[in-house]
């Protein structure tokens, strides 16, 4: 099946799905026959992947598993496909998918390409900043010097720029400082951290990270200016760290009309304390080896 993937689909595309069989699935049924394996035992499988908070994980991993019970039709190892049993039945995805990747090779990939990356200063700054913060690439381009606190190692959002109309904090650790540090003697006079070519007053095009992907070859299919945050939940997920202080983070809306009520700096500590776990995650993932 992987062979056949990989005629149809690029290397790391086809990768990217064994990946996700080789961390979720061959632990569970990897030795089992594959016309032993149910529906429910698929269910079982997906439920605890979604249980860790992984929600859109767990419509992959089933996705991928119906096209490996579809090859095995195929190829005369199995009868059915058991994934068309369970349809409608996972928590649903809570957005839109937008591509990204999550692969830890991958990123690591991905990160060095930035770094190559020979553009505008403005937007190679923008492209390096953006894995730090998990901002809604909006948010980023909106972004204004005067919300920056450098001694508090905070970008703080007004509530009318924010999507859930909250005031957002965004904990910046020493990498993010930095990128900062590096575009402030090119923008730090104006408004806009990250501001438009054509005019100071203006905040960075929208299309400018995506065309910058662009230009380092991810195609719309492997990764967006939105898959940032995508990369973010899943590995921060994949790593531990608890759901609820991933979401207020990314400012999601909550679910929870309770934990809705509380204010801008909800979880602000372990926000600080992810954020800069997640900076050294990224460095050690962009020195690894190739």
């Amino acid at each position: 099946w992987h062979g056949k993937l990989k005629s149809k689909w690029s290397n790391s595309h086809a990768d990217r799905k064994l990946h996700f069989l080789e961390k979720d699935v061959f632990p569970v049924f990897g030795q089992a026959p594959i016309n032993s394996i149910t529906a429910q035992d698929l269910l079982t499988l997906l439920n605890r992947i979604q249980a860790r908070g992984a929600i859109d994980i767990g419509h992959r991993v089933k996705g991928i598993c119906g096209e490996v019970f579809r090859y095995g039709i195929h190829t005369g190892r199995c009868d059915r496909d058991p994934s068309q049993d369970i349809k409608g039945v996972l928590i649903p995805k809570r957005n839109k998918h937008m591509a990204t990747i999550t692969t830890p090779k991958e990123v690591g990939e991905l990160l060095r390409a930035i770094d190559g990356y020979a553009g505008d200063i403005a937007t190679k700054c923008a492209l390096k900043l953006t894995p730090y913060v998990m901002l809604r690439p909006g948010e980023l381009r909106h972004a204004e010097w005067a919300e920056i606190d450098f001694e508090k190692k905070q970008l703080r959002i007004p509530a009318e720029k924010m999507k859930m109309k909250r005031i957002h904090i965004v904990p910046l650790a020493e990498q993010a400082i930095a990128i900062l540090r590096q575009i402030q003697p090119v923008t730090g006079q104006g408004k806009y951290v990250f501001p438009s070519v054509r005019s100071r007053d203006r905040a960075m095009s929208e299309n400018t990270i995506t065309a910058a992907l662009r230009r380092m070859g991810f195609t719309k299919e492997e990764m967006t200016a939105h898959g940032f945050r995508g990369m973010a939940s899943t590995l921060l997920h994949e790593n531990g760290f608890k759901s609820d202080v991933i979401e207020a983070q990314l400012a999601h809306a909550q679910r929870n009309k309770v934990k809705a009520a509380y204010n801008h700096a909800e979880y602000l500590s372990e926000r600080a304390e992810m954020m800069n776990w997640w900076a050294d995650y990224l460095d050690e993932l962009r020195s690894s080896k190739p």
